[in-house]
């Protein structure tokens, strides 16, 4: 039978996307058949898990869990090791390795020669020595009763041995092997586990740092009813929140969750983490839990808590009484106050507290203690109010009707004269020692070719060291990235920008990256404009040897959701996910310039002639992109007035090219 879930589990790393299917299904607990899921899907099959006694305890054996990550990458030439996360309720020491078609437990499954296995530290070992291509790994993780080092045990066999298929994928090399994302801060530490109470919601994030490309997203793999929730991905930083609510189910005890960063050619160490589905006893004749329109009224027969000190029980707030006499302890709950949380578990509204033993820090006890769930139960059609359904602000009700834009100005002119005219540069790629030798390096670079072109009759230099010869090439532009937003405390954030010579940028050089400069010949012009950006070119040390270039940029609006906060600087080393969690952001747009000539087309005024401006007509321009899935996105259309000098009247800024980047892509089942 399928588990049917609102979130299916899937990505789109690998190349063509990926989904999970969930189900249940009885077999005998040992099992060798080849299983068919849907029409086009088998896979086989072969566990021994029988019943066996274990001779150190007298009990029954409880088989090894192992978790599934999403499917794993590797690249040509890059080593990489994986770690299977492996978990045994009875303590056992679990070993993995490969399985072995002349046993029965798989079919056409050839050991790779790239693929080396610690069998001790179920830990697979990519050598880097394999072509492109995708390929499957069939294991079996077996449990075996732990002996001590200093014993030698002849025959000590498995107790178990269940079946891991796993998906690895290798593609080129296109960067450094030691460049994928990393976790940072507050993500669960791998293997940790979580202990869950019956209809406790148990959340936590997972933050990745990727400083060469950003995170596309954060693939999971997990329980039935994981919400995935709040995906962001700004420059370096990444990060999403999951949360899981533990209601009834027929769910194994222990749930891996298991996640990683994909970028468009790195990914990140799978890590896994597990859920723990504590046991419960049922609960003593004589109980009552009623839930009434505003409260939950509990009465528990004190015969039922033997050896619980009773002045130590405590609800999820010491503030809320809880009182008992010789027969019978009482507490009346109120459904908002209390420590009364509100969950959600699929359609029902859920209000759970918790009534626990409750000692100081300082005291140390062998005595019992009590941890006691408490429900109410909602269903979804009754359940009025804002709580049973919470809509998060949209875009546009938050940040208005957006657009963004690209202008180019020469130095001291257009819409942030005021600015690049006299400017304060900021590095953002060195220290401020370094930025403060950038800045005099510039100026001496400046004054030198003033000095040069006043000695020289062939041509003549305006204030900011532009040249005015017709075909003479543009030294230097200030790239302005805009918006239109109005909102006091927006503020815009530039990942990545890149120019070149194609209007399709099949081959093209980066600008930013990370919201990082990828040199020292780019500068940003400091503003008071939260809602724009200006960055200094230096245009003779760009790649593009043409007259004629485009940029693009992916750029986002963020607010940061305290007033005492800011908006992520991506290039900082103080940058954290602190900053990202606290701020909303719209989604990520990528915008176009139009075509921006680098050479000099009209000749400039005389000296003596007062200083004039053009402004170029306005241009709208909409453009259809065709996806695999033959859906349409239209562009959002743009109208730029562009300001320019006449010499630099063909660099042709008024043309302004805004593109939403939505990809839509196939799923397939592996």
């Amino acid at each position: 039978m399928l588990h049917t879930t609102s979130l299916p589990f899937n990505g789109t790393k690998p190349e063509s996307g990926w989904c999970v299917r969930q189900w249940w299904k009885s077999v005998p607990s040992n099992y060798n058949a080849t299983i068919t899921l849907g029409t086009n899907t088998e896979f086989h099959v072969s566990m021994n898990a029988g019943p066996k006694i274990r001779t150190n305890s007298g009990r029954l054996n409880q088989p090894a869990y192992v978790a599934l990550p999403p499917p794993i990458r590797a690249r040509v030439n890059c080593p990489h090791h994986f770690h299977l996360a492996v978990k045994d309720l009875d303590g056992d020491k679990v070993r993995c390795r490969f399985a072995r078609a002349d046993q029965g437990e798989c079919v056409s499954c050839p050991q790779h020669s790239f693929i080396e296995l610690d069998e001790e530290k179920c830990m697979l070992r990519f050598t880097g020595n394999a072509p492109v291509g995708r390929y499957f790994i069939y294991l079996m993780a077996e449990d075996l009763i732990p002996v001590p080092k200093t014993s030698y045990v002849i025959d000590n066999k498995p107790l178990s041995s269940v079946p891991v298929h796993l998906s690895l994928t290798v593609e080129e090399a296109s960067s450094s092997c030691s460049a994928e994302p990393m976790t940072t801060d507050e993500t669960p530490k791998q293997d940790s586990t979580m202990f869950v109470l019956p209809f406790q919601e148990v959340k936590f994030n997972a933050n990745f740092m990727s400083r060469l490309e950003s995170v596309s997203e954060i693939a999971v793999v997990g329980p039935p009813a994981l919400f995935r929730t709040g995906f962001v991905s700004v420059g370096p930083l990444a990060t999403m929140t999951m949360a899981w609510v533990r209601s009834e189910n027929k769910l194994t005890r222990l749930l891996p969750i298991c996640f990683v960063a994909n970028t468009k050619s790195l990914q990140s160490e799978p890590r896994c983490m597990w859920l723990y589905q504590r046991e419960m006893r049922t609960l003593p004749t004589g109980t009552e839990l009623k839930c009434e329109n505003t409260e939950m009224s509990l009465v528990l027969p004190v015969t039922s808590l033997s050896n619980i000190n009773l002045a130590e029980l405590q609800l999820n707030s010491p503030t809320c009484p809880v009182t008992y006499n010789s027969t019978h302890l009482t507490a009346r709950i109120p459904l908002s106050g209390c420590g009364t949380k509100t969950v959600h578990s699929g359609s029902e509204l859920v209000y759970t507290n918790t009534l626990k033993s409750v000692r100081p820090y300082t005291m140390v006890s062998r005595e019992p203690s009590l941890v006691l769930p408490l429900a109410c139960r909602i269903p979804g059609v009754q359940a009025k109010g804002p709580q049973h359904k919470i809509s998060m602000p949209t875009e546009k009700e938050t940040f208005g009707e957006v657009r963004f834009w690209i202008e180019f100005h020469l130095p001291g002119e257009g819409p942030l004269a005021q600015f690049t005219r006299d400017p304060k540069l900021r590095s953002l790629r060195f220290s401020p020692e370094r930025v403060r030798r950038e800045v005099e390096s510039l100026s001496r670079s400046y004054s030198t070719s003033n000095s040069t072109s006043n000695s020289t009759s062939d041509f003549s230099v305006n204030s900011t060291g532009i040249y005015d010869t017709i075909g003479s090439r543009i030294n230097q532009l200030d790239l302005h990235v805009m918006s239109n937003c109005s909102v006091d405390r927006a503020e815009m954030v530039v990942s990545n920008c890149m120019e070149s010579e194609a209007e399709d940028f099949s081959v093209s050089n980066p600008i930013l990256e990370q919201g990082c400069t990828t040199s020292s010949n780019t500068l940003e012009v400091v503003t008071t404009e939260s809602n724009s950006k200006v960055y200094r070119l230096d245009l003779s040390t760009l790649e593009t040897q043409g007259s004629t270039m485009y940029v693009q940029c992916t750029v986002n609006l963020c607010i940061a959701t305290l007033p005492s906060e800011k908006c992520p600087d991506l290039c900082t080393r103080a940058i954290n996910h602190r900053s990202l969690v606290n701020s909303v952001f719209t989604k990520t747009y990528t915008i176009n310039s139009g075509p921006i000539s680098l050479v000099i087309t009209t000749p400039g005024p005389s000296t003596a002639a007062p200083s004039t401006t053009t402004t170029t007509k306005p241009t709208t321009t909409t453009t259809n992109t065709t996806t695999t899935t033959a859906a349409v996105t239209t562009a959002a259309q743009t109208t730029t007035t562009s300001h320019a000098p006449p010499q630099a009247s063909a660099i042709a800024v008024g043309v302004i090219l805004t593109t939403i980047s939505i990809f839509l892509q196939h799923i397939f089942l592996y």
